[in-house]
């Protein structure tokens, strides 16, 4: 009897378990990726007492935090690190090595996402000419394409073009991205469509960003309390022109003309607002999330970059910036649970790059920082090749930490490209800001595994990339002595949240390392379809819930 009691209750465990795994994670009807432009990793930690519960700290506590995420490559640009996080692989392999770079066939410097094969529509100014012809890799919002036959939508969007033109790849339903200065419009491009949507007509016609430009910038809270930042008066920030100190209030209404009207927005919280405002647009007039496939919106905030480069990651401004941003996401996130419900979407936050605090505040910390001159370097290059072969002649391009050789030049004059090339490697050592350099045949033949030169081969392609690639020492910067940036492979550059979060998410957070050429995978697993064809990054099982 109490055999068959044993084996009636276990029979029924064994039932239950079964039926519970049988259970599969719900396909989301809608992902988003949101990517927060020049985010370190500390301003979740740094602010999270100033944080509210709906923003930052609601996908911290329901969705899956992963604290040791880094950037495998340099450079860590916006360009770079947006097509990166959606093609789930390195420069190495998609192409995009910079924001800006010297073509070595045009013998000229291109931009990322210009194409003067297609037109501007919104307006009859040129900013729309652009596609995402020069990312040789599919992203996650291809594959979702492809896997759905098409039938899905996926758009990008961004006060930036190519933080809304490279996420969403190259089969994209659109992609939105801010005309400033006079015009005050979001507009495409005729690779996407011939006419603008009657929605994104009419959110054009609110004209809401005039409103937040008739406004003060004045601090969310008593300026006192920002105890984490900066005082606020200080000689490591830039000014908004029209002003004498980059100091609270800022007249926004009065400073505007002075700062290309519209184009403020962009260097204040409220362009993170207004950023918001059209994705919800965007939401609404798509209806995305309301049919039987998925779509997929890509959201980037570039307000931050902007921030953060002309105060620096210290100042009162920027923490003001993710204080404001914190209930920018708060709403955004009430807005997806009553338009698309909580159970019906998945996202996840990161960020394209980090930043370095202003070297000029570092050294007066007396923390090693420098600043580099590129018109000195260029000159020690030529000095170098008048040295050693008797010519100013042979290097064609300094850009981006690379030099570019002539060899035409070199040939006529009887070297060899590799000789020149290894020299200039060996000899720019001697110059006082540089810290490692190396030849593209070295990267091409010798495979790094860790440590700054990995990341170097992984963003070197060899198809684009120079012919020396430099790296200067920690918190260097060819910059002015206000405000910061980044670029380097450095972990104050590397270093970003990533947060994923809803449908098909585990609640938790972890310490191990990960690239974040691993949320692209992870995505596509989570969709069930498959990564980009490009993908080098791994799939981070731990966040995901099991079928």
């Amino acid at each position: 009897m109490k055999r068959a009691i044993f084996y009636f209750f276990t029979s029924i465990l064994l039932f239950s378990n079964c039926k519970f795994s049988e259970i599969p994670v719900k396909k989301p009807k809608l992902v988003i990726g949101i990517v927060i432009d020049q985010m370190r990793y500390d301003y979740l930690t740094r602010f999270a007492d100033r944080y509210g519960e709906g923003g930052f700290n609601r996908i911290l506590k329901n969705g899956f935090s992963l604290e040791n995420a880094h950037y495998n490559f340099i450079p860590t640009y916006t360009a770079v690190g947006h097509a990166s996080i959606y093609a789930g692989t390195s420069p190495s392999n998609h192409g995009v090595i910079s924001n800006n770079w010297y073509d070595k066939v045009l013998k000229k410097s291109i931009y990322c996402v210009d194409d003067a094969n297609y037109k501007t529509v919104g307006n009859d100014g040129l900013i729309g000419q652009k596609s995402p012809h020069r990312l040789y890799t599919t992203t996650v919002a291809d594959q979702l394409q492809l896997a759905q036959n098409m039938q899905g939508k996926t758009i990008g969007i961004a006060i930036k073009d190519r933080s809304a033109i490279l996420p969403v790849g190259h089969t994209a339903s659109a992609a939105y991205w801010y005309d400033a200065g006079n015009k005050n419009q979001w507009i495409t491009s005729s690779f996407y469509m011939e006419e603008l949507p009657d929605w994104v007509k009419e959110f054009n016609g609110n004209n809401k960003a005039d409103d937040y430009l008739n406004q003060t910038w004045e601090t969310l809270y008593d300026i006192k309390t920002y105890t984490q930042s900066r005082a606020d008066d200080n000689v490591y920030e830039n000014n908004l022109n029209g002003q004498v100190k980059p100091v609270f209030p800022k007249d926004l209404k009065k400073l505007r003309e002075q700062n290309d009207n519209f184009s403020l927005i962009k260097t204040i919280p409220a362009g993170n607002t207004y950023t918001v405002d059209f994705a919800k647009a965007v939401i609404k007039g798509e209806q995305l999330g309301k049919s039987e496939f998925t779509d997929f919106l890509a959201v980037s905030f570039s307000s931050t970059d902007y921030v953060g480069h002309r105060y620096g990651v210290a100042s009162v401004e920027i923490e003001d910036t993710y204080l404001r941003l914190d209930k920018d996401l708060a709403h955004f996130f009430n807005f997806l649970d009553t338009e698309v419900g909580k159970e019906n979407y998945t996202l996840f936050l990161t960020a394209d790059h980090a930043a370095v605090h202003v070297p000029s505040y570092l050294q007066s910390l007396k923390i090693p920082a420098h600043y580099i001159s590129t018109k000195k370097l260029k000159k020690f290059l030529s000095d170098i090749t008048q040295k050693y072969f008797n010519s100013k002649e042979l290097i064609e391009n300094v850009s981006n930490y690379q030099i570019f050789l002539d060899q035409e030049k070199i040939e006529a004059l009887g070297f060899n490209k590799n000789t020149v090339a290894q020299r200039l490697a060996d000899e720019v050592l001697s110059f006082d800001k540089i810290y490692k350099a190396v030849t593209a045949r070295t990267l091409q033949t010798t495979n790094f595994t860790e440590g700054i030169m990995h990341a170097l081969q992984q963003g070197y392609n060899p198809k684009f990339s120079g012919d020396v690639l430099m790296i200067p020492y920690p918190a260097t910067l060819n910059y002015s002595r206000k405000g910061t940036s980044h670029g380097s492979g450095y972990s104050y550059d590397t270093h970003v949240p990533v947060i994923f979060y809803g449908n098909g998410i585990k609640k938790g957070a972890s310490k191990k390392t990960y690239k974040i050429i691993d949320i692209a995978p992870t995505i596509s697993n989570l969709m069930k379809i498959e990564a980009p064809n490009g993908t080098s990054g791994e799939i981070i099982e731990e966040v995901l819930k099991k079928d």
